[in-house]
């Protein structure tokens, strides 16, 4: 068990069991011993449902990376491929399987595609000459994956670029089933509401298949109350600004994969008398983010300013906590504080590592850059000389700052006023062509594809509409103690979260006009329950709400989330799940086209 999956109203341990049961069942079909070849990019994701310990069990006794030319020697009966549906690592595949074939005594090889079979990949399996070499092939529906207690991914890198650029509708399927999977697990959803075209294609799946496995009620007794999809292209804004959690800060500067940090690893090497810095540690160091750990979990989505002073009033209680062996008089009350030293010493490691985070963000919060880059968001976002070419991102092109930043900019600026002026949008292109090269010009096409990079149609700015509807911009923000879900952007509500919120309480008709003025359709479709099943709610019992982020999501859309459930009079309490967890630079990247 995970306890740090269990802490909410929706025990997520339900779901990482199902997986796990279904991993073991495939495994103990192909008997004797086994060695697993892994496609690289599964393995952070599998990671958090099954250590080498459970497989271990199962008699793996090997594990490769999927590579070109021959496998690793290894003395087992069975080889198994886990790997995405993808073409590419059909020929890598084929190419392991015939050089095993050549060198001697026969094995028995089998593939579990992850998370669907491809006619595509078994037919280019065939032409390659190895179809016939496995004896199972089967697939692996780890649609959703448990993160945390009150998330789920999907960690489909590709999903936003698909739906909203190649029109490919792969990923939404893949999401349906995921919601397929828990309802089967924690009763049927009564009431979904959606805005955006791919959330309208999701409910119309799930209720296709729905009306597919009609035979089979479902007899458990509902834990959600509501389902929300929200399409990402009906909030591009919030991931293009720059996060100012704790969890976000970390995220945009590092980069989390699959709740991982890699760090450098000078500010955690144990401090010595007089070795004048001598032998540091010179690879990253690799902690793990959830709210298994207490701290964390206290720290994780505050305003990076509140940090700092939680950190110090921790570091006393600890201090004064291990003080207390110097009173432990008694043989009792010395056994009482050894009984605790385990629990102490973690604390203090915990404050330690986070001590140590907290000062790498600050060197970059604090920086000059990083203020002047932070004021020129916030100026585009509180609607401040949007509609003319800005001098701050003039002077990142001409100082060639990374493409990223400067893109992310551009398309911040192009969001928050509907467009740009034609000969803004034209003066910028021809900047970071002329400076970046020009094979970028694919990338500024794919922007423009996605609505992040736009000329302005009709002339017509909506955004201030949309801001003071939604009091999207909230000048005095408390981030100490915050009253407001704005506080994790310091002034900047996320439009999403927004949406969530008011869909609770008032409901979305007091907004109408703004959801005609976003993309995409809104909508509400009633599940019904048999009876028995209906829930009477207990007087001050809160709603549960799943809300699914198509196209990704970023931790501070998570913070605000999770704010939202904390509140006395909220009424609702949040589980999301997405297809992605990302920040703005990992969501350009997936947009940018590779140089050939």
């Amino acid at each position: 068990m995970a306890a740090h999956l269990s802490y909410g109203r929706v025990n997520l341990n339900v779901l990482r069991e199902a997986v796990r049961r279904e991993l073991r069942e495939f495994l103990d079909k192909c008997a004797g011993s086994k060695a697993i070849v892994w496609d690289e990019y599964l393995t952070g994701p599998f990671g958090l449902i099954a250590q080498y310990s459970l497989l271990k069990e199962h008699e793996v006794e090997k594990m490769f990376t999927l590579k070109g030319s021959r496998l690793p020697a290894a003395d087992v009966k069975n080889i198994i491929f886990l790997v995405r549906p993808r073409l590419e690592l059909m020929d890598i595949i084929a190419e392991n399987v015939l050089s095993e074939d050549r060198r001697g005594p026969a094995r028995d090889f089998h593939i579990l595609f992850v998370p669907r079979r491809s006619l595509l990949c078994e037919q280019r399996l065939k032409d390659l000459g190895v179809l016939g070499s496995f004896i199972h092939r089967e697939e692996y529906s780890l649609d959703l994956i448990p993160f945390d207690g009150d998330l789920l991914s999907m960690e489909s890198e590709g999903a936003f670029k698909e739906c909203y650029l190649e029109s490919d509708q792969t990923s939404l399927y893949h999401a349906a089933k995921g919601l397929m999977t828990l309802q089967a697990l924690y009763g049927t959803i009564p009431q979904i509401y959606g805005k955006g075209e791919c959330a309208r294609q999701v409910a119309n799946m799930m209720i296709r298949m729905k009306r597919e496995f009609t035979g089979s009620q479902n007899s458990i007794f509902p834990v959600f109350d509501n389902l929300l999809l929200l399409d990402r292209n009906v909030d591009l804004l919030t991931p293009l600004a720059t996060q100012l959690t704790y969890e976000g800060l970390i995220d945009e500067i590092y980069g989390i994969q699959n709740s991982y940090v890699k760090l450098p690893p000078e500010k955690f090497a144990p401090k010595k008398q007089g070795d004048g810095g001598k032998d540091l540690p010179t690879e990253a160091k690799k902690l793990q983010l959830n709210s298994a750990e207490e701290l964390y979990a206290e720290i994780r989505d505050k305003n990076f300013n509140a940090v700092g002073s939680v950190l110090s009033k921790k570091a006393k209680v600890i201090s004064a906590a291990f003080e207390e062996r110097h009173n432990a008089k008694t043989v009792g009350e010395i056994k009482q504080f050894v009984s605790q030293l385990p629990h102490m010493q973690a604390a203090r490691g915990s404050l330690a590592n986070h001590t140590s985070i907290a000062e790498l963000i600050k060197d970059v919060t604090t920086s000059e850059d990083f203020f002047d880059k932070l004021t020129v968001e916030q100026e585009f976002m509180s609607g401040i000389d949007t509609d003319k070419v800005n001098s701050y991102i003039e002077d990142c092109i001409a100082q060639k700052h990374p493409l990223i930043k400067v893109l992310r900019l551009v398309c911040l600026q192009s969001v928050c006023n509907s467009g740009l002026k034609q000969k803004v949008l034209d003066y910028y292109k021809r900047e970071i062509l002329q400076t970046y090269g020009y094979e970028h010009i694919l990338t500024l096409y794919n922007l423009e594809k996605a609505g992040l990079l736009k000329p302005q149609m009709g002339g017509r700015n909506n955004y201030p509409t949309i801001r003071k509807t939604l009091r999207l911009w909230m000048d005095d923000v408390n981030e100490q103690n915050p009253t407001d879900i704005s506080y994790v952007y310091s002034g900047y509500a996320p439009l999403s979260v927004r949406l969530a919120q008011l869909l609770s309480r008032p409901g979305w008709r007091s907004i109408e006009e703004v959801l005609r003025i976003l993309p995409g359709p809104h909508f509400e479709e009633r599940q019904p329950l048999p009876t028995g099943l209906q829930k009477k709610r207990q007087p001050g019992e809160n709603r549960v709400t799943l809300i699914f982020f198509l196209g990704g999501v970023t931790f501070a859309e998570i913070a605000a989330l999770r704010f939202l459930s904390q509140l006395e009079d909220g009424g609702t309490e949040y589980v999301i799940a997405t297809t992605k967890l990302m920040n703005g630079a990992s969501w350009i990247e997936s947009l940018m086209e590779k140089p050939f």
